[in-house]
């Protein structure tokens, strides 16, 4: 199966291609929910694509944590900021979890 997915930008771009793509999941990675200091301009409707979806965010972006939804599950980072870098092996096993638990990983 094809898997897609990126970080900020990339994770936007992921879940807004994952459909036209046939993609069988997405794994996005500090998904920027809204600009940062304008909540009001949310981006939560592009993580609808279709297919599950894995969100890896950290506590303390700017960028905003979305929620979960029906299809995507979202995990917070404590700690954590938008790029994800204090903890890269932790966010890994995460992911690593997400892909086995959904049957894409051994």
């Amino acid at each position: 199966p094809l898997l897609v997915g990126g970080r900020s930008s990339g994770a936007r771009v992921a879940c807004r291609t994952a459909a036209a793509l046939d993609a069988a999941a997405v794994v996005a990675l500090a998904f920027p929910l809204h600009p940062p200091g304008r909540p009001e301009r949310s981006r939560a409707a592009e993580l609808a694509s279709g297919v599950p979806t894995v969100v890896v965010n950290g506590d303390r972006d700017a960028f905003g944590v979305p929620s979960a939804s029906p299809g995507v599950e979202v995990f917070v980072r404590p700690g954590e900021g938008h790029d994800l870098r204090r903890g890269p092996a932790t966010t890994a096993t995460v992911v690593v979890d997400w892909l086995r638990a959904h049957g894409f990983a051994g």
